[in-house]
Formats: structure tokens, sequence, C-alpha cells
């Protein structure tokens, strides 16, 4: 199988949108994937994910499952730190948490990253054991057992060959790792998605197999290049 991540286009966070460029990236998505075809498409709750999967699902006559636990609402509320300026941000978007979080003490802890003092008395511990959580679920709701002791999964029933799933940045990287078996803070320190971004994960196995996700593109944005729409990664400059 192959899931598809998408965050959502340009946004308008409040009232939660689309920006005029968002829609041209979802459009400029829209041509790219429906070449593909799909045997399932989820998206987020938020509008700005139903938005950018729109010309997707209507140029393959689907509708899209919509997964409230995708919500970037509540992984902004758990996953988030005041920065140096006294503004809430994501904690990977701070320099001196970003540095902690990259620091060799919190290194050493592994999956048990948010046992460090830091995060004492933070909702991070229980913000990504939910996310954890609803992961394994939806994992094994397309065929795939989450071995946890082993970092990989039981192949029960592969039921699909692609799945696109729309929805964040924030919420993606703590998915990805979740998804991955790959510590958060390595991750979202370390990687990045822009806006309409493709990142492609495959796995496979026979029934009964163990199987290990392998990420085989990340935020590909080759479709914005080929329709001539802005590649200005999150409105600052371009790549």
């Amino acid at each position: 199988m192959l899931l598809y991540y998408v965050r959502h286009g340009d946004p308008i966070y409040n009232p939660d949108s689309l920006t005029e460029l968002g829609h041209a990236q979802a459009e400029a998505l829209a041509k790219r994937l429906s070449i593909l075809g799909f045997d399932k498409i989820y998206a987020s709750s938020s509008n700005r994910a139903r938005q950018t999967a729109e010309p997707t699902c209507r140029a393959l006559g689907m509708e899209a499952e919509i997964l409230d636990w995708c919500n970037e609402g509540y992984a902004w509320r758990d996953l988030t730190v005041t920065n140096e300026k006294g503004n809430k941000c994501w904690a990977f978007q701070s320099h001196s948490t970003s540095l902690l979080l990259a620091s060799p003490e919190i290194k050493a802890l592994g999956k048990d990253w948010y046992s460090h003092p830091f995060f004492d008395g933070t909702s991070f511990k229980p913000g990504f054991e939910r996310i954890e959580n609803e992961t394994d679920k939806f994992m094994a709701s397309l065929g795939f057992i989450h071995d946890k002791e082993n970092n990989c999964y039981t192949v029960a029933k592969q039921q699909y060959g692609r799945v696109a799933l729309f929805a964040h940045q924030g919420f993606g990287l703590a998915f990805l790792s979740a998804l991955c078996d790959i510590p958060y803070p390595e991750f979202c320190t370390r990687f990045d998605m822009g806006h309409t971004g493709v990142t492609v994960i495959r796995i496979h196995g026979n029934e009964g197999e163990k199987c290990i996700p392998k990420i085989l593109q990340l935020s590909n944005d080759s479709h914005l290049y080929k329709e001539g729409v802005s590649t200005k990664y999150q409105n600052f400059f371009e790549l």
C-alpha cells in the first residue's frame, strides 16, 4: 500500500480556509493525484484540509472520509510552547525548545522523550499518545497492526493500493513520527512539509508478514512547478 500524506494549501487560519494561492495549489495538486487514482481519501475536519482535498475528490468522483482526530487544533493545544518573543508556537519553531529537542539528553530518552523534566506539567505526553493511539487505529483499519515492541507492523489484510490523507504540518510531523516509529523530537526538528507537499509512505507485505513503513518522498511539490504555481516555501523563500 502507498499512503499519500498531503498538507493543506496556503491557509487563512481565521476564518479557517484557503487563500487564492492555496486554491491554486490544490487545483495543481488534483491534476497530479487524479492521474494516480485512490482507493480511499481521508481529510482532517478542518476547512483548509477539506478544501485542499476537494479538487482531487471532484476529479476522481470520490468523497473524502472526515477524520476529526487529525484536526490540527488538538495538536496545537498539546504540542506548543511559548517562544522567546512570548508567542505561542510549535515546539520545533521555538529556537530554544528545538535545541533542547535535538540535545543528547532528549535523544537518549528515545520514545520516552516526554519524560524529560521540561515536559512536566505540560500536555505533550497525553497529546502525543493520543496521536499515537489514533494512528494505530487508523493503520489497523487499513490492515496493518502496529507491533510497537519491534517498531514494525503485522499485515492483517492488505485492502488498498493507494490511500490519501489530507491534513496539516504540525499534526503531520507527529503523525509521521508515530507511524514510522521515529522519536518525535528527532523527526520534528529535522523534517518539514510545505503547502500541498506530498509525502509518500510505502507499507507492504503478505498477510501475516512483518513490514516496516518507508518514506519514499517527503513533501514533494513537483505539481506546483509543473503548473507554474508559486513554490515559495511557507511564504518565506523560494526553493
